[in-house]
């Protein structure tokens, strides 16, 4: 009887050791994922509900299983909320160093140079991997660039990084405007600069755009910035037509072809680069300009240059097909 309990007991303590080793093992060994796959976990997530969530993704084979395994083994470390990048054949141990290492993957939201607030409002409501809901930012506040964002993120925790650049931005460049500069304010520099950015796509020639419209400005000349004349009909997105001549006589805030100065406000969200070239713009005589065909403009000192030079640009438009 005594030899039947020792083997009783020998056989308990190697089936023990066998049960603890596979935990053990579990904890350490390769998963079931056979490929790369991103996982995401939503805010507030307990270790038990993104457990139940790699289980469903196929990334882990039991989420009882993990969870157990992570309370022994895991440490305190918590579980961040995110998406995250999970590798082949990952192990629990692995996959719980990763959700609570935080490093999630960076989606980017870009905001173009020159695109106007509702564009920017659109863009951000329809980006499902962000939440919340979000009101159409001032015109002129958002700094164009690419924002990194995680899935889940508010829109308006976005949004604010944004503004939050141009304000940077704006504190970094005005106190370094040139005494050339036409504009007294920053709502004036941001207006000017929107308008500059709408009428060149070339970096190379924003700061002789602003030194033209500086120029029309000091002698109380109009803008007849066309940009202007859209922006009260469509609050700055595509026209997709042709502008009209009843549009260009319209009196609003807007309309530089209807009043002198500057409009009320921005008509877009400028770049830094476009705001620069309003602080600081290129000397100048020149008072007008029209495209040259090729992406740039032709400027010109006269209204009799500049005839020629839109002479110029119709025909070149009419051997196009375009007139």
């Amino acid at each position: 009887m005594r030899r039947l309990a020792r083997w009783a007991i020998l056989a308990a303590a190697l089936l023990l050791a066998i049960i603890a080793g596979n935990f053990i093992y579990g904890w350490t060994a390769p998963g079931p994922l056979e490929r790369e796959v991103t996982v995401v976990i939503k805010p507030g997530s307990s270790i038990t509900l993104a457990a139940q969530q790699l289980e469903k993704d196929s990334v882990i084979k039991s989420a009882d299983a993990f969870v157990n395994r992570a309370r022994i083994f895991g440490g305190t470390s918590t579980i961040k909320a995110g998406e995250f990048i999970i590798q082949p054949q990952a192990s629990n141990a692995e996959i719980l160093s990763i959700l609570t290492g935080g490093k999630t993957v960076q989606r980017m939201v870009t905001i173009p140079e020159g695109m106007p607030s509702i564009m920017v409002y659109e863009r951000l409501m329809a980006n499902g991997r962000l939440s919340g809901t979000v009101a159409m930012p001032a015109e002129g506040s958002v700094l164009p660039d690419s924002y990194a964002f995680g899935v889940g993120e508010p829109r308006a925790a976005v949004l604010k990084r944004m503004q939050d650049a141009m304000t940077k931005t704006m504190d970094e460049l005005w106190p370094e405007r040139s005494p050339n500069t036409v504009v007294k304010t920053r709502l004036e520099a941001l207006t000017l600069a929107s308008i500059v950015e709408k009428e060149t796509a070339l970096k190379s020639e924003l700061r002789i755009v602003a030194g033209v419209y500086s120029n029309r400005l000091r002698k109380g000349m109009m803008l007849q910035a066309d940009p202007t004349i859209i922006y009260p009909i469509t609050k700055g997105k595509p026209l997709g037509r042709r502008i009209r001549k009843s549009e260009i006589g319209d009196v609003n805030d807007y309309n530089t072809y209807a009043m002198t100065g500057l409009p009320k406000g921005p008509i877009a969200n400028p770049s830094r680069a476009a705001i620069a070239a309003v602080l600081n713009p290129q000397a100048t005589s020149a008072l007008f300009f029209v495209a040259d065909g090729k992406g740039g403009h032709v400027f010109a000192d006269t209204l009799q240059q500049h005839n020629a030079n839109v002479k110029k640009w119709y025909a070149i438009r009419r051997e196009r097909g375009e007139m």
